[in-house]
C-alpha cells in the first residue's frame, strides 16, 4: 500500500471527525468531498486562501487560510500529509490546553 492512499485515508478520517464534532457542517463536508465537486473545491479553496492573506480587511480573517488549504488538500496529494499532520497537532494542543485548564479550575 502506498503512502498516498494512507495519507488520504488519514485525511478522510479527519474530515469524518470534524463532521462528528460540528454536526451542522457534516452535510457540506460530505458534499464537498465528492469527486465531481472539484469545480467548486478549487476556486473555493483559492478564494479562502486569498481571503486569509487579506485578513487585515474587515470580515476576512486568518481562519480562511487553513480552511482553504483543507479544501485544496482533497485534490493535491502533496498537501494532504502536511494538512493532516497540522490538524492533528492542533487538536492535541487544544486537548492538552483544555485538560490543563480543567485541572487548574478543579484545584481552586
Amino acid at each position: 500500500m502506498d503512502t498516498r492512499s494512507k495519507t488520504r485515508r488519514r485525511l478522510d478520517r479527519i474530515y469524518d471527525r470534524i463532521g462528528r464534532r460540528v454536526p451542522w457542517a457534516r452535510g457540506f463536508i460530505n458534499w464537498i468531498q465528492r469527486p465531481r465537486m472539484i469545480i467548486v473545491r478549487l476556486p473555493l479553496g483559492i478564494l479562502l486562501i486569498v481571503g486569509g492573506l487579506l485578513s487585515f480587511l474587515p470580515i476576512l480573517g486568518i481562519w480562511m487560510l487553513p480552511l482553504g488549504l483543507m479544501f485544496l488538500a482533497i485534490d493535491f496529494p502533496p498537501l494532504q500529509g502536511p494538512v493532516a499532520a497540522t490538524i492533528i497537532r492542533l487538536w492535541r494542543w487544544w486537548d492538552l490546553r483544555r485538560m490543563r485548564r480543567e485541572r487548574t479550575q478543579a484545584a481552586r
